[in-house]
This record gives structure tokens, C-alpha cells and sequence, in this order.
């Protein structure tokens, strides 16, 4: 079930909170449909939260064995299960509402549902946000949906390019240089990677040349547009760097006249004044 758990959480979270939304429409007395449509959908996020919950809790296992991930994933588990026990006293008070539908106190009930169920949205948003925190700031479940290890490459192609712009950011332009050069040699054939690379030893290494060489080797997909205009770009920044306009001008128009490109062919004209 571990696969489910995205999809499922994304369902509780909407019923919780429309239903809530009519539950308390519906204490205005109008429109009529609002308290049936309320009682429906919170019982509804009360059966998918057992199910996110169960979810949940097959997923936990892989996930916190990350390093320094197990305090956000208790966390996120807690939050899981009191947004489970509120949501079910929620369903309990719209069963007692439908017992008592036809007497004088199922304002009353429908009005302790309300409250209940802003409390249970309450756990909604906090199981949410250390949901969201275990996904983003531990890429928690990279891996778990699909079981395809390219998930897990991809994650760490993405961690080599985030960490990268951190440290250019930092202003350590060789250790940014370094992991852009380890994310090539890990994937090789990668023409975006190699790509990436290349703007590197151009913007962290101050080479040109040493760019120019890297681009040199880089086989592009004859039909990819957007790699076709960044490789040719990348070429004329480093001819531009080197001082020699004519060849960025001509590595701009090889491509523009395969692919033509308005923004490209502006700067060509920019290049041949």
C-alpha cells in the first residue's frame, strides 16, 4: 500500500476539508443539499484516513532509514494518526446526526460536528505541512512509488545540481565545479548533464576553452530544440569569452538555421556589428 499513500492523503485532505466547509454552510440552514453533501464527504475522509494512515505506515519503513530522517517521519506519523482519530469522532457525530435527523437536537449534533471537524482540519494541515517537510526537505518516498532505481538516480543527479548552485552561490566556484563534473561522470550519457558541465568549467572555472572541449564531445538528439540552443549558446559564450565574436556568431547560426530563433538571431546581429 506504501505506492498509495500520495494519492491517498491528497483525497483525505480535500474531503476533510469540504466537508468541514459544508458541515458549517449547513448550520446556516441554506442551500438544503449542504448538510447531506457534509455528512457524505466526512464520512468519506474518515474511511480514506484508516487508509492513509495504513498507507502511511507502510511507507514509514524505508523512508526513516535515511540518515536524519526518523525524527520527521515520527513526527509526520503522529500528526497521521491524530488527523485519523479526529476525522472518525467526526464521522461517529454525523452517524449519531443521520440516527437523529428527524429531532429537534441534530442542530446541536451537526454544530459539535462542526467543531470537531475544524479541529480534525487543524490536524489535516499540520500532517500536511510535516508531510510536505518529510517529502521536500528529506526526499522522503523517492523510490517507494514506482520501485524504478531511476527515481533514485534522478534524486541524486537533482541533489548534485542543487548543491552545486548552493556552493556558486556561497562563492565557492571550484567546489561547484567539482560536483558538476562527478554529476557528468556519473551519468556520461546524459547531453544535459554533460551540457551542465560544460557551463561550469566556462562560469566556475573561468576556462573557455576547457568549456569549448567539454561541448566538443556532447552528441545532442538531432530533434531537441531547447538542447540545440543551449549547446549553441553555451559555444558562444565561450567564444564570446575568448574575445573571438566571429565563431560565436557562426556556432549561433549553424543552429538557427536548423531551429530558427528570434532572441538567437538578435544576438548574431549584436555579434556581427
Amino acid at each position: 500500500m506504501a505506492e498509495l499513500h500520495p494519492q491517498v492523503v491528497h483525497f483525505t485532505i480535500v474531503l476533510a476539508i469540504i466537508g468541514v466547509a459544508f458541515r458549517l454552510l449547513s448550520l446556516l440552514g441554506k442551500p438544503a443539499f449542504a448538510s447531506p453533501a457534509a455528512t457524505t464527504l466526512l464520512l468519506l475522509a474518515a474511511l480514506s484516513s484508516v487508509v492513509s494512515v495504513r498507507s502511511g505506515t507502510a511507507a514509514h519503513g524505508p523512508v526513516e532509514r535515511a540518515p536524519g530522517a526518523r525524527p520527521a517521519v515520527m513526527e509526520h506519523e503522529e500528526w497521521g494518526e491524530r488527523t485519523q482519530n479526529a476525522l472518525l469522532v467526526v464521522g461517529a457525530i454525523e452517524i449519531l446526526g443521520l440516527v437523529l435527523r428527524k429531532s429537534p437536537k441534530v442542530r446541536l449534533v451537526h454544530s459539535l460536528a462542526a467543531v470537531a471537524g475544524l479541529v480534525a482540519v487543524f490536524c489535516v494541515y499540520e500532517a500536511a505541512e510535516h508531510g510536505g517537510e518529510l517529502v521536500y526537505g528529506y526526499a522522503g518516498g523517492v523510490g517507494i512509488r514506482s520501485g524504478d532505481p531511476k527515481d533514485v538516480e534522478r534524486l541524486l543527479l537533482a541533489g548534485y545540481h542543487h548543491q552545486a548552485l548552493a556552493e556558486r552561490s556561497a562563492g565557492r566556484s571550484e567546489q561547484a565545479a567539482e560536483l558538476l563534473s562527478a554529476a557528468a561522470a556519473q551519468f556520461p550519457a546524459d547531453p544535459e548533464v554533460r551540457m551542465l558541465e560544460a557551463d561550469s568549467i566556462l562560469r566556475d572555472r573561468k576556462n573557455p576553452q576547457g568549456a569549448l572541449d567539454a561541448l566538443e564531445k556532447i552528441d545532442l538528439p538531432s530533434d531537441n530544440r531547447f538542447m540545440a540552443f543551449q549547446h549553441a549558446t553555451l559555444q558562444a559564450d565561450a567564444y564570446e569569452a575568448l574575445g573571438r565574436k566571429d565563431a560565436a556568431a557562426a556556432a549561433l547560426e549553424a543552429v538557427v538555421k536548423t531551429f530558427p530563433n528570434q532572441r538567437l538571431q538578435q544576438r548574431i546581429d549584436t555579434l556581427r556589428k
